[in-house]
């Protein structure tokens, strides 16, 4: 009974979603309409794929090309697709991952599809999509990361959601007493580590300090930067972490957590979907927000926004614009942000929130819980120099930690360049 009701719902959502779009865009279109993806991921690329196609039936006359692109190299081919033989639509970030091709004249100036009400629906996102006056992109995605954890290894150690510092280090001292790694983590690809910091950091010292180090207005061998690693390093020291994280990609250090070898993964809402996939249940898991540090400090939270770009080069702006308008109406938004899809949260204000525990935990920490602010995460917030070094530097500090000075003067040295 549950799938039957799912799927109707999912069949009434959809033609919701194919009424708004014909009544706002009443013209045919027709043509090819190019999509490049990095939504690579199963879950994601059926998200895509399930899109597309529904689009596709709006708009019978319009020939769609969906191109999916393992989501590592897409980061590394997209500023020669812009370049040369721009599809009609892209994947990207938010942020200072969208700034370069913004500077470079490569994304298009889409602020008309940003006027009227959604403006308003889209609020929430509009900052991080505009450079200027103008906006360069729209969001179709976003989601909260936190500590999710296996709740029946706590239960076994007596051990409750830790809500400070000390109670953190506290829980890690027994699981590490019992045989069990506090965190499951895989730094091969570096962002990872990202996480670590950006949580650290904001927590050490704030959601403003954070934004001006990542905006270049901080040094890193400040003291301020200094306590950040010395935090860090409580738990490098205590042995907190997976041996040999540097080997594992962040899917491949699922296992250590699915197994029991080790408590909780510092990610983000998109790992629900694969650990329940490999067999734990919600009565296995569960969430807390990243704990409190330094007393008072309003705690600032990471929520990435994925978003849909046009280029400048693209071919059919009109099919492209109209795709986007669909992307974000508030029908699509519910749908494919639900448990049973993206598993995350819809960026327009009409749209509902599934009734999934993860979700509606993000919800509310987003909503009432972030007072400090909302972060984009390390490699968008910091252009993509600042970035890499900043992210090749705390895998450094993970694996040889002894190494931290030599790593904050590369870092102060990089920020001399790159700002």
């Amino acid at each position: 009974m549950h799938s039957i009701l799912k799927t109707s719902f999912a069949a009434f959502v959809a033609a919701g979603i194919a009424a708004s779009a014909m009544q706002a865009n009443a013209q045919s279109l027709s043509g090819d309409l190019v999509i490049f993806s990095d939504m690579s991921n199963p879950a994601p690329r059926a998200v895509m794929e399930d899109m597309v196609a529904r689009f596709g039936e709006m708009h019978p006359d319009l020939n769609i090309e969906l191109t999916v692109i393992d989501r590592e190299a897409y980061k590394t081919q997209i500023r020669n697709f812009l370049t040369a033989n721009a599809p009609d639509v892209a994947n990207w970030y938010a942020a200072n991952r969208m700034l370069p091709y913004v500077e470079a004249g490569l994304f298009e100036d889409i602020s008309d599809i940003w006027e009227g009400a959604m403006s308003e629906e889209l609020a929430s996102t509009k900052a991080a999509l505009t450079v200027g006056d103008a906006q360069y992109g729209v969001p179709y995605t976003y989601y909260q990361w936190g500590v999710y954890y296996r709740k029946d290894l706590f239960d076994q150690f007596g051990l409750t959601e830790p809500a400070t510092w000390e109670e953190e280090l506290a829980n890690c001292q027994t699981l590490l007493d019992n045989g069990i790694k506090c965190y499951t983590i895989g730094t091969k690809f570096l962002w990872t580590a990202g996480g670590w910091f950006d949580y650290l950091n904001m927590r050490t010292n704030g959601y403003d300090f954070h934004a001006r180090l990542t905006n270049g207005e901080e040094s890193w061998t400040s003291d301020e930067v200094r306590a950040t690693f010395a935090n860090w390093r409580e738990l490098i020291d205590m042995g907190a972490f997976v041996d040999d994280h540097q080997n594992y990609s962040w899917q491949e250090a699922l296992p250590f957590m699915v197994n029991g070898e080790a408590a909780s993964y510092l990610m983000g809402n998109f790992a629900v979907a694969p650990l329940r996939e490999a067999g734990l249940s919600d009565d296995q898991l569960d969430f807390y927000q990243f704990v409190e540090i330094t007393p008072g400090i309003p705690k600032g939270e990471d929520a990435p926004t994925d978003t849909f770009h046009i280029p400048s080069g693209a071919q059919n702006k009109e099919a492209a614009r109209e795709f986007l308008r669909f992307v974000v109406s508030a029908e699509n938004q519910t749908l494919i942000n639900n448990g049973a899809n993206l598993g995350q949260l819809p960026v327009n204000a009409l749209s509902s929130v599934d009734d999934d525990k993860f979700l509606q935990q993000g919800f509310q920490m987003l909503s009432s819980g972030a007072p400090g602010g909302i972060a984009q995460f390390f490699d968008r917030d910091a252009p993509a120099e600042m970035a890499a070094a900043g992210m090749e530097g705390f895998q450094e500090f993970m694996v040889f930690p002894d190494n931290l000075d030599d790593i904050l003067e590369r870092l102060e040295a990089t920020r001399q360049d790159v700002y």
